[in-house]
């Protein structure tokens, strides 16, 4: 069958959308492409299209595929009887599979089975051959026995469907998991209005037993600048990987001090790229009065940061060159204004009419008239330099 008529045939057979895709991992196309020939032994070389032969699945995608066949519907069995169904087990099922896929596509792991990380190990080497309709259904299982850490490999890796952070997201709330909600921001690539009405609420307004979770985020932050500081001071860096440790010991510095545990998870969703600001704001249009001012005064806090310390910028560099990941979700001054424009926007006529807005409101505004005033000086010299630089 050629490639043409396999697309032709897919396209007249109408699956619904529940069902299960006949190709549901990333083919590998050297080895479709090498085998496929022309149709016709003398094609027209001016034709729009030239009809081939010789399409076929390479024989380790489709023992892949098998794969993941079978261990979906062993899966689906053990999962609908929770109860006789512990985490020891399902554990054994998923390396059991994934270690059939690395003897299969010849991948080394380099850690003995014995290690407690070996599971996640496993997913970071090899589970992008699992699929997106295995990886969704291993999640789910991972959700129902509570198998944190995997969930969040998932996430990491990329493994996670879209469709599916609705449901996880509303799933991951009530169990107070800040760190898996903080990953979601961070990796999922489209997230919705629902996913950010429920992350934001859970950092503005957390209960009193969310904060064991959300202190871990913290002590990440805090390792981080403690790191930062032990880099910036290290006489061992010279040039300018110590003038790039200063730097991102003052960033980390001006992220970490002054923030609450909840604020500091806020900082990912400043910073991410995956949150346009049409689904931001609509976001933001169903928080409540006491949500609406722990955000206002969030946003307030860095903006007298960034007004205290107009030295502190991005040091993305800081992520790679020295272990410094944090730098690369610190918000910049561009981030934080343009969050308070959505909450303005959004929101003006509600947060003028309210008096327990407005001391946020007279505090921000105070801070972003002495940052326009700066920009405005800094303008000025920057326009002389360029008439400098131009008449020499």
């Amino acid at each position: 069958m050629s490639l043409l008529e396999v697309i032709t045939k897919a396209s007249a057979e109408s699956q619904s959308l529940g069902s299960p895709s006949e190709y549901p991992i990333v083919l590998d196309p050297d080895s479709i492409f090498a085998n496929l020939k022309p149709k016709l032994d003398d094609p027209n070389p001016i034709s729009a299209a030239i009809p081939l032969c010789g399409w076929q699945v390479s024989q380790t995608d489709s023992e892949l595929i098998e794969l993941g066949k079978k261990f979906s519907a062993k899966l689906k069995k053990k999962v609908k009887n929770p109860v006789k169904f512990d985490q020891a087990e399902f554990l054994g099922m998923v390396n059991q599979f994934l270690e059939k896929i690395r003897e299969k596509v010849g991948v080394s792991i380099g850690v003995d089975s014995s290690n407690d990380g070996y599971t996640r190990v496993l997913i970071d080497k090899v589970g992008e051959y699992m699929g997106k309709d295995v990886a969704g259904l291993v999640l789910d299982a991972c959700v129902v026995l509570e198998v944190w850490e995997l969930v969040g490999a998932l996430i990491a890796n990329g493994l996670v469907s879209n469709s599916c952070y609705e449901d996880l997201v509303a799933k991951i709330v009530p169990k107070r998991r800040a760190e898996l909600l903080c990953m979601c921001v961070r990796y999922a690539s489209d997230l919705g209005s629902s996913e950010l009405v429920m992350i934001l609420k859970y950092f503005l307004s957390p209960s009193k037993d969310a904060y064991a979770s959300i202190v871990e985020v913290r002590k990440e932050w805090e390792s981080q600048a403690l790191l930062a500081a032990e880099k910036a001071s290290d006489k061992s860096l010279s040039g300018k990987k110590l003038s790039m440790a200063k730097e991102a010991a003052v960033l980390l510095m001006v992220a970490y001090d002054g923030f609450s545990s909840a604020e500091l998870c806020l900082h990912y969703l400043l910073v991410s790229k995956n949150v346009d600001e049409v689904t931001l704001s609509s976001a933001i249009s169903k928080l409540n009065g006491k949500e609406m001012v722990s955000l206002l005064r969030y946003l307030g806090k860095w903006l007298k940061k960034y007004e205290r310390f107009p030295q502190a910028g991005p040091c993305h560099k800081a992520s790679t060159t020295l272990g410094l990941k944090a730098c690369d979700w610190v918000p910049k001054l561009e981030d934080v204004l343009k969050c308070t424009g959505v909450v303005l926007d959004e929101n003006y006529s509600a947060l003028v009419l309210h008096p327990e807005f407005h001391e946020e409101l007279r505090s921000i505004n105070k801070v972003v008239g002495s940052l326009t005033l700066e920009a405005r000086l800094c303008c000025s010299v920057a326009n002389v330099a360029d008439k400098l630089k131009a008449e020499v």
